[in-house]
């Protein structure tokens, strides 16, 4: 059992092609003010599975700037990822580390309500938010609870 954190990427320019797609200003502003508030909070052991878009390694450089972590780029996390890949990735991991994953919607949304056992599509996660689960239980019939919801503004 862990805790997983599933946190959206901030915002990005427009663009093709996608995985090349940066952080605006604005964006980065987001990713320091939230790896700040994550960096308080988090595990030094806490293992960072990214996705191979820019933006999302932009804004996981963000907390790596703060402590150094393991950090890892999973191709399963990619813009274009479906729930299934993504949750065998995050499922394959050490179960006694905090996770931290930086990605996109609608993936982050779909493993957001999966894992709660939601009875939504996904779950809207804004541009630089992140949601905190705890998860309970073991395998497949694993649940988590909420214990935060966090947008760049509330921070």
């Amino acid at each position: 059992m862990s805790d997983i954190i599933l946190w959206r990427h901030a915002d990005a320019d427009p663009g093709v092609p996608d995985l090349h797609r940066a952080l605006t200003r604005k964006g980065e502003k987001q990713a320091k003010r939230v790896a700040r508030w994550l960096h308080e909070r988090l595990p030094m052991n806490t293992i960072v599975y990214v996705s191979p878009a820019r933006r999302a390694q932009q804004t996981a450089s963000a907390l790596a700037q703060l402590a150094p972590r393991e950090f890892v780029t999973l191709e399963a996390l990619s813009p274009s990822a479906r729930l299934s890949t993504a949750l065998g990735a995050i499922r394959s991991t050490d179960r006694t580390r905090t996770i931290v994953v930086v990605g996109h919607q609608p993936t982050l949304g779909e493993l957001t309500s999966h894992l709660l056992g939601a009875q939504v599509d996904d779950w809207p996660i804004r541009k630089g938010g992140l949601v905190w689960l705890a998860e309970k239980g073991n395998g497949d019939a694993a649940r988590a609870v909420l214990l935060a919801a966090i947008t760049p503004d509330l921070v």
